[in-house]
């Protein structure tokens, strides 16, 4: 039987997400498929899964992730879906644990790739923001004001997520040291 279930996270908690889903399998819903929001899973049984997920450096459908997603594949693990670059996997459980970074750097690297949306999302927003609300100054136009309010609110929600993520890589590096 499957089963829909709608949930939102946003990108700086693809942590909990993964949380979430690993909870998901261990009742005994397993993610079959991934849609903006939307979760499908299959009743399969508990702790028959792990759920793994990763932002691609190129979209899912470029030839070096489809290689790199063949490469996984040929490894037992399965590609269940992908949602712009983020793809999700998922791979039996066995005694081993299924992780996709191997090492401090990698996982550094990975957070580093993320980084990018928010950063470079939130300096667009501030500067319509900034260009909306010169537009309202000189031209009076509640609408202006309206648009710059809603893209600095914008730019003030990514700078929060792109600091959130900024302390998880700063936690890392300071484990990467005490590793050293």
């Amino acid at each position: 039987m499957r089963r829909v279930i709608h949930k939102w996270f946003w990108l700086w908690n693809f942590d909990k997400e993964e949380k979430w889903l690993n909870d998901m399998a261990a009742k005994g819903l397993i993610l079959a498929a991934v849609g903006f929001t939307r979760y499908e899973f299959e009743d399969y049984g508990p702790s028959a899964y792990q759920i793994r997920l990763e932002m691609l450096k190129k979209p899912p459908n470029h030839p070096e992730s489809q290689r790199y997603i063949r490469f996984l594949e040929e490894t037992g693990v399965e590609h269940v879906g992908s949602l712009f670059s983020w793809v999700y996997f998922r791979k039996k459980s066995c005694d081993t644990p299924f992780d996709l970074f191997s090492d401090i750097d990698s996982r550094i690297r990975h957070l580093n790739r993320i980084l990018l949306l928010p950063g470079i999302f939130g300096i667009v927003n501030l500067i319509n923001s900034a260009n909306w609300a010169i537009r309202y100054i000189s031209s009076g136009d509640n609408g202006d004001l309206f648009v710059s309010l809603f893209c600095g609110a914008a730019a003030l929600l990514l700078a929060y997520g792109y600091v959130q993520l900024l302390r998880k890589k700063l936690r890392l590096q300071k484990e990467r040291v005490l590793h050293e």
